[in-house]
């Protein structure tokens, strides 16, 4: 009985009934399964994106965003005028999370792969990219690097998905992706 102590004090040394090795056998079996198929998964599912961690100053990332907003810079919208950046296929694309804004907006192009840097400036954030299962957790001091290659055009929303205060609500956002395949190429010269 489990209320009462043991009748014999070295319990752990009597010999395992052999219901409890079949139990103990299928556990073991078991997680050897789901451990295998986690590594699978990683691999072959698409579901978890493989991401580096740097440590930064959180004042020098902000001013590399700055810089390559600044660089890469094709528009403003709304109220506040948040830049929309195109950065180089096969470039960096840098997001910033602060209290309760990403910045800037993002635009790429469907079919080219960016290295997309994330960082906070102040609190733990959750960078969640909507309809997708992109998530990701952006902490202070620490630049997270994901290589995306978007596979739609179209609007995507941006969540902050970690509580990070009382304006966590408001912090979101959008990223653009489109597709310059079906652009027609400019002409010069009247042609």
């Amino acid at each position: 009985m489990a209320i009462s102590p043991p009748e014999d004090r070295l319990w752990w040394k009597r010999p395992l009934d052999r219901m409890e090795i079949i139990w103990i056998s299928i556990a073991f079996l078991w997680g050897l399964v789901m451990f295998f198929t986690m590594i699978y998964w990683h691999f072959t599912g698409r579901q978890n994106i493989s991401s580096e961690a740097y440590r930064v100053n959180p004042a020098a990332y902000a001013a590399k965003v700055e810089a390559a907003a600044n660089k890469y810079k094709v528009r403003e919208e709304g109220d506040t005028g948040i830049p929309v950046v195109h950065p180089p296929p096969g470039g960096d694309a840098y997001l910033l999370g602060r209290t309760w804004q990403w910045w800037p907006i993002l635009e790429l192009e469907k079919g080219k792969s960016y290295r997309l840097h994330l960082s906070s400036l102040d609190l733990l954030h959750g960078f969640s990219l909507q309809p997708t299962n992109i998530n990701i957790e952006v902490v202070p001091g620490y630049e997270m690097v994901l290589t995306i290659t978007p596979t739609e055009a179209g609007e995507f929303g941006l969540v902050c998905n970690e509580y990070c205060g009382i304006g966590h609500h408001i912090m979101v956002s959008k990223l653009y992706v489109v597709d310059n395949s079906t652009t027609p190429p400019a002409t010069t010269n009247g042609e």
